[in-house]
C-alpha cells in the first residue's frame, strides 16, 4: 500500500492496486464502493442525506446525492483515474495558461507554465487575449460562461489546435496557432531575490500548486535563497489551490528554519469513527533552512487548502502578514481512493488545525487588500501586490491606499488543476 498526502484543498490519498474490469457493471461496482467508503470515512457521515444507492447509476451521481452541501459544496469529487494520475505526476495536455480580466476588463494571461506550447511561442503573463478561434474572450469571461470557454478551447487532448489573437504589451497584435500537447508542469512559477532599501535580501517565490514535482523545485529555489543570504520572504500563493500536504510541510519548514524542527506544524483530525488516524505533522529538517524574520504572503480567493495550511501552520511561530484578497477557507483533509483503475474518489475525511488548534473556515483576510495586477509580470516591482509586499518589508507598513476588489474564479472542464480561469474585478 502506498500513501500520498494531499490538500486539494487538503487530501490524503491511499493508492491500492485493483484490476480494471471491462464490464457494464463497473459504474455500479464503483457506486457501491463509494457508498461504503462514505459511510466510514466521510467527515460528515452523520449529516449525509438518507438515500437508496440503487437509485443512482454511477459514483458521480451518488456523491452529489450524499455530500453535506453546507460545508462541502464542491470539495469532494470523483475524477477519472488516468486524469488524476497524470495530475499527480505533474503532466498536462493543454495550452498551459490561466486567463483573467484586468481592471479595464481586458482578458489577459494571468500565468503560463514554462514548458507549455504557448510559452514556447513567447506568450507571457500580462498579454491581452483578444480572441480565441474568433470568439471575444473578454466577453466570455465577463459573462462568467465557463461552459462556453471550455467549448471554445476544445477537449484536453493532444492535437487540439486553437488560434489566439494576442496583444502583447507595447507591441502589435499577433496571431498564434497553438496545438495542445503533453508537457511537465513547473509548479514553481518564479523564484528570485529582491535587494531592499534597508539592505536586506528578500526571497520571492511564486507557487501554483503543491504537486509531485514541487519538492525538487523547492529544493532548487531554497538552495538559491540560502546561497544569497535571504532573511525576509515574499510567498506568492495567489493562484495556489492546494496539493500535497507533505510538500506544504516542506515549504513551511524551509521558511521557518531549523529552530522549529520537531515542533507542531499541523494536526490532521478525523471523524469519530477514525480517531486512531489522527496525527500530528511536525516541522522537518531541510537542507536549506532560512529562518526568515519577516514573511509577506500574497493571496486571492483562489488561495486554498495546502496554501492556507502553510499560513496557518507558520502563524503561531512567525509574524505572517498578507496582501491581496481573502483566501477560500478550506481546512478539509481528503482521502483519495483509486477504484477499479477507472475512478478516483477524493473525499473530505478530516480537517487540519495548527499548534493552537485553530482552523480557517473563514479564510485569511489580507492585512492589505489589493487587486491581482495581471497587467505585469510576477517580478515587476510595480505589480501592485508585489509593490505592497516590498513596501512592507522596507518600511514595516503598507501604503494607505486600499482597493475595493471582487475576485471570482471558474474552473475549465479541460482540467481543474492545470487550466483554470480567474476573474479579477473591481
Amino acid at each position: 500500500m502506498k500513501k500520498i498526502i494531499l490538500l486539494f484543498p487538503v487530501c490524503i490519498a491511499i493508492l491500492t492496486s485493483c484490476p480494471k474490469p471491462e464490464s457494464d457493471e463497473t459504474p455500479l461496482m464503483a457506486r457501491d464502493t463509494l457508498y461504503k467508503i462514505m459511510n466510514q470515512w466521510y467527515y460528515w457521515y452523520d449529516k449525509m442525506p438518507s438515500v437508496d444507492k440503487e437509485d443512482y447509476s454511477d459514483p458521480y451521481e451518488l456523491l452529489e446525492a450524499l455530500r453535506y452541501k453546507e460545508l462541502d459544496s464542491q470539495t469532494s469529487y470523483v475524477i477519472d483515474y488516468d486524469t488524476y494520475m497524470a495530475q499527480m505526476q505533474g503532466s498536462s495536455v493543454s495550452h498551459g495558461i490561466r486567463l483573467g480580466l484586468d481592471e479595464a476588463k481586458n482578458a489577459r494571461i494571468a500565468f503560463i507554465y514554462r514548458n507549455s506550447p504557448l510559452y514556447v511561442n513567447g506568450v507571457r503573463r500580462g498579454w491581452i487575449v483578444k480572441k480565441i478561434n474568433g470568439y471575444d474572450i473578454a466577453d466570455i469571461l465577463i459573462r462568467n460562461d465557463s461552459k462556453k470557454l471550455a467549448e471554445v478551447l476544445g477537449a484536453q487532448e493532444t492535437g487540439v489546435t486553437n488560434t489566439f489573437l494576442f496583444s502583447p504589451p507595447g507591441q502589435a497584435d499577433i496571431t498564434i496557432s497553438s496545438t495542445k500537447s503533453p508537457f511537465v508542469v513547473n509548479t514553481v512559477l518564479l523564484f528570485d531575490t529582491l535587494h531592499l532599501l534597508n539592505g536586506s535580501v528578500a526571497g520571492h517565490l511564486v507557487l501554483s500548486y503543491f504537486g509531485g514535482s514541487t519538492s525538487n523545485e523547492l529544493k532548487t529555489a531554497f538552495a538559491f535563497f540560502k546561497a544569497n543570504n535571504v532573511t525576509d520572504f515574499i510567498l506568492d500563493l495567489r493562484y495556489c489551490t492546494g496539493g500535497l500536504v507533505s510538500v506544504g510541510q516542506e515549504l513551511a519548514s524551509f521558511i521557518a528554519g531549523s529552530s522549529l524542527t520537531g515542533s507542531v506544524y499541523t494536526k490532521l483530525l478525523y471523524n469519530d469513527k477514525n480517531q486512531n488516524s489522527n496525527k500530528t505533522l511536525p516541522f522537518v529538517a531541510t537542507d536549506y533552512p532560512l529562518a526568515v524574520s519577516k514573511l509577506v504572503v500574497i493571496t486571492t480567493r483562489s488561495t486554498s487548502g495546502t496554501s492556507e495550511a502553510v499560513i496557518n501552520g507558520l502563524s503561531p511561530n512567525i509574524n505572517v502578514v498578507s496582501v491581496g484578497d481573502t483566501t477560500q477557507g478550506v481546512p478539509e483533509i481528503m482521502k483519495v481512493w483509486p477504484c477499479l483503475k477507472k475512478y478516483c474518489f477524493c473525499l473530505v475525511t478530516a480537517k487540519t488545525v495548527n499548534s493552537l488548534d485553530q482552523d480557517f473556515y473563514d479564510g485569511f483576510a489580507p492585512d492589505k487588500r489589493e487587486i491581482d495586477d495581471i497587467t505585469r509580470e510576477f517580478d515587476n516591482r510595480q505589480e501592485k501586490c508585489l509593490k505592497e509586499a516590498i513596501q512592507y518589508l522596507e518600511t514595516g507598513s503598507f501604503s494607505g491606499k486600499s482597493e475595493n476588489t471582487f475576485y471570482r474564479s471558474i474552473q475549465s472542464t479541460e482540467n481543474p488543476y492545470m487550466i483554470s480561469y480567474a476573474f479579477s474585478l473591481k
